[in-house]
C-alpha cells in the first residue's frame, strides 16, 4: 500500500505552519524543549479494560513523527490529562510497525491499525467505549488552539455520558 495519501494530511499539517510561521495551533513558546511522550499502545483490549475500569473511555493519539500539529496536542492537552487526571490515553504511530494487539484480540502493527481505522490525518484522536467501538466523534487535525482543549473536554464528556 502507498502510504502517500496518508501522509498527504500530515505534510500540509507541516507546510501551513510553517506558513503562519506561529507553530502548529500558534502556541508559540508552550510546547516544552523536552520531548513529551504519551505510554505507547500495545493491547488494545487490556488499555480499554483499564479504562472501563476506571469509569473512563479510552483515548488514542494516532501520531506521526515530525508532526508539529502532534507535539502540541501531545504535550500541551493530552500528556497534562494523562498527568494530571489520569485519563487513560495511549498513542499509536503512523508508519510504525510497532506490534500491537487490536481490538478484537489479532496482532497487528500500529501502522495497520491507522489504516483500519481509516485515520488519514496526524493528529487524531479517538475515543472507544465497549467492544472498541468509537463513542465520540473523533478529532482530526490540529483545530484552532483558542478551542481545542474545549473541544477535548466536549469530546471525552459525550465519551463518558455514552459510557453510563
Amino acid at each position: 500500500m502507498n502510504p502517500l495519501p496518508r501522509l498527504c494530511g500530515a505534510r500540509a499539517v507541516f507546510r501551513r505552519s510553517l506558513v503562519l510561521g506561529a507553530g502548529a495551533f500558534g502556541l508559540v513558546g508552550l510546547a516544552r524543549a523536552d520531548s513529551v511522550t504519551l505510554p505507547m499502545a500495545t493491547s488494545l483490549p487490556q488499555h480499554l479494560a483499564g479504562a472501563l475500569g476506571q469509569g473512563n473511555p479510552l483515548i488514542v493519539m494516532v501520531s506521526l513523527p515530525g508532526c508539529p500539529f502532534c507535539k502540541i496536542a501531545r504535550e500541551n492537552y493530552l500528556a497534562p490529562l494523562l498527568r494530571e487526571q489520569s485519563l487513560p490515553i495511549v498513542q499509536v504511530d503512523m508508519l510504525a510497525q510497532r506490534a500491537l494487539v487490536g481490538f478484537q484480540g489479532v496482532s497487528t502493527s500500529h501502522d495497520a491499525q491507522v489504516h483500519t481505522w481509516g485515520v488519514t490525518m496526524a493528529p487524531t484522536v479517538l475515543f472507544f467505549g465497549r467492544g472498541g467501538t468509537e463513542i465520540a466523534k473523533r478529532m482530526v487535525g490540529g483545530m484552532l488552539a483558542d478551542f481545542y482543549g474545549a473541544y477535548l473536554d466536549q469530546r471525552i464528556a459525550t465519551a463518558r455520558k455514552a459510557l453510563s
